[in-house]
């Protein structure tokens, strides 16, 4: 659920949603670029996406190849996307923030300010289908499971551009 007094942009179907994962190199960039092309095919003009990472080891390099191999063979491109690391100040920018996994959303809560007014939650709670509860890391796996965290973020992005057309 939204958080109560959460400012949400005047604009019908605008949001600015944040995609956290761990290294912003497989998951996060991926849901970034499916998001934003997803709501782009549904006529949201006004939304914008970002992704990060909770941690600082990839910052400022590209998604995986095996990441951007995937998302490509969808028609998805996210090889111009650049790691980042979650910032104190991405809590002001963002009306959703939503982590990939508990782990990583036990982690943006700890930074989380008290008086944070965005929804911060799990990318999946979106997914109409909710199994499984969280996008799985595939970085140490094989080329299955980028095909898996497609399949996951696309559910879970339909269901948010579901939810994001239903506040009007």
């Amino acid at each position: 659920a939204v958080r109560e007094g959460l400012s949400m942009p005047e604009e019908a179907n605008s949001a600015r949603v944040l995609f956290v994962c761990l290294g912003n190199i497989c998951r996060s960039p991926t849901a970034q670029g499916v998001f934003e092309s997803l709501a782009k095919q549904a006529g949201m003009a006004n939304v914008q996406a970002d992704s990060c990472g909770t941690g600082d080891w990839h910052v400022g390099s590209a998604p995986d190849s095996r990441t951007t191999d995937a998302a490509a063979a969808r028609g998805y491109a996210i090889a111009h996307l650049r790691a980042r690391q979650l910032q104190s100040d991405d809590f002001d920018r963002f009306d959703y923030i939503l982590a990939m996994d508990k782990a990583n959303l036990h982690d943006v809560q700890t930074m989380s300010p008290r008086d944070c007014r965005s929804h911060v939650g799990l990318f999946m709670d979106f997914a109409r289908d909710r199994s499984p509860a969280e996008v799985p890391d595939p970085y140490y796996g094989g080329n299955k499971g980028f095909d898996q965290v497609l399949n996951l973020v696309e559910a879970a992005s339909a269901g948010l551009i579901l939810t994001l057309k239903a506040r009007r």
